[in-house]
């Protein structure tokens, strides 16, 4: 199929991916609680014919569609949750649900799926193979949905995955490609230092859990700039540190948290041990007690060569050389890491930020929005790559 047929196919589902965007936009649901998103996305499968549907938990769902021959079996996802963040974009399809907002694109991710899906479903008798599409709840909060899905069933038989994040921070138009390691493994860990409280005015009878816990957070920062190698990618960031209630009161506990991201396997089992031998020498040394939890998020997200190679091949043949941005890893988290443990895939980004069109805010803000014009963008190349690596089996 030529990419003058895609596009064709692109414009002609274009509104409709704009359309149920904003929808979504207007009516998003936390990680876990996504029924209403869920049974929308059911119901608009349902409308294009010729899709195998099913519920895969209580909140996700998978679309099959079988071709007329036999052949490779390539699954696609979406992710479809949101943040629990107060919006303050004033557009007519703002989010009507305080304090729960779509500040990452995952309503994109679910629109730019469907276009795809309707596309396709037009188009079976052309299908040597099969294409799974899966809308996948719960990506913003550990455990996250990816693993509950694949331990229901969804890539048995797949043998390849593809995925793509609409990123604001890259121009629309351009298409984000890392080959390798892409995105870190987002692990958090929580601290309790506990000493002894008492008068502000009189620390010598107290064991002062403020001043314990700030030698800590200092001294964790050595981890990553004198234990680890200075190539070798590592943050460990602490984000939280609670205590007290009063300006005269030295309060017996802190509670420190953060977060630890790494690609190295045996780098993330290592640092827990090397954090607890710093918080322990720490508060024995001052008399203080302590308690210690390291919580494993998801997996690294690393992309596989041959498959990130189709990517880019398809991107550079619909939209031209100038199109492609080799990004380098970044340290944020992404549970697609759960699908690629179960087939070699890659995931990309789509640009999706227009500094033109004031569209300039970071994920998670809460005026945080999309280029519309990036839709069209992700669905012609998922169409034309899934056709792809269909097509390699031929």
């Amino acid at each position: 199929m030529t990419k003058e047929e895609i596009k064709r196919l692109v414009d002609e589902v274009k509104e409709d991916v704009i359309a149920w965007r904003r929808y979504l936009h207007a009516h998003p649901e936390l990680s876990f609680q996504e029924e209403k998103t869920a049974q929308f996305v059911y119901e608009t499968l349902q409308s294009f014919g010729h899709l195998e549907l099913s519920r895969p938990t209580k909140t996700s769902v998978m679309a099959r569609l079988i071709g007329q021959q036999p052949g490779r079996v390539v699954a696609i996802r979406a992710d479809m949750d949101a943040l629990p963040i107060q919006e303050e974009n004033t557009f007519e399809f703002a989010s009507k649900n305080p304090g729960v907002m779509h500040a990452c694109g995952h309503d994109g991710h679910t629109a730019i799926l469907l276009g795809t899906a309707k596309i396709f479903s037009q188009l079976r008798d052309q299908i040597r193979g099969e294409i799974r599409f899966l809308f996948q709840h719960a990506e913003e909060l550990f455990p996250g949905g990816a693993e509950e899905m694949v331990q229901a069933g969804v890539m048995d038989g797949v043998d390849v995955v593809i995925g793509t994040h609409l990123w604001s921070p890259l121009e629309r138009g351009k298409i984000g490609i890392v080959y390798g390691p892409m995105m870190a493994a987002p692990d958090r860990f929580f601290i309790r230092i506990i000493g002894k409280g008492g008068h502000g005015a009189m620390p010598h009878q107290t064991i002062d859990a403020i001043a314990i816990g700030a030698q800590v957070v200092t001294n964790l920062q050595h981890i990553v700039s004198r234990y680890v190698d200075p190539l070798e990618p590592v943050v460990l960031s602490v984000t939280q540190f609670v205590a007290g209630t009063a300006h005269n009161v030295l309060p017996g506990e802190v509670e420190i948290q953060g977060t630890v991201r790494t690609f190295d396997a045996e780098l993330r089992q290592t640092i827990p041990q090397w954090m607890e031998r710093i918080v322990k020498g720490i508060t024995e040394a001052h008399g203080a007690s302590y308690e210690f939890q390291f919580d494993y998020g998801y997996r690294p997200v690393v992309n596989y060569d041959e498959v990130t190679r189709v990517i880019e091949e398809t991107a550079r043949e619909l939209f031209g050389d100038e199109a492609i941005a080799r990004l380098k890893p970044n340290m944020g988290g992404e549970d697609f890491s759960a699908f690629l443990q179960k087939a070699p895939g890659s995931f990309f980004y789509v640009g999706a930020g227009n500094k033109e069109k004031g569209i300039v805010y970071p994920h998670h803000h809460p005026r945080f929005t999309i280029d519309e014009d990036a839709l069209e963008i992700g669905v012609q190349l998922f169409v034309a790559a899934t056709l792809k690596l269909l097509a390699e089996a031929e």
